[in-house]
């Protein structure tokens, strides 16, 4: 890659990070003009997750992670009570 063309590169870098942050920061101002975005003192605009796993079941980094592990026939910290 020559100079010229880093360059041009920067350029249109910055120039789609510069339209993303106009535009989020318009919208922010929009929103506050417009009265929409407002959040009573005391609510939270957050949401609670709530994960329900079946009986028995082992998830997918777990079943991946032993998987790798079985090839190299090496006991792992969690192999003691086997």
């Amino acid at each position: 890659m020559k100079f010229k063309d880093l360059l041009k590169w920067n350029a249109r870098v910055s120039a789609v990070y510069a339209i993303g942050i106009w535009t989020m920061v318009g919208s922010y101002a929009y929103l506050k003009y417009t009265g929409r975005c407002e959040v009573a003192p005391g609510e939270r605009p957050h949401a609670k997750t709530v994960i329900t796993y079946k009986k028995d079941f082992v998830p997918y980094t777990t079943r991946i992670y032993n998987l790798i592990s079985s090839f190299s026939g090496d006991r792992g910290a969690g192999d003691d009570n086997k």
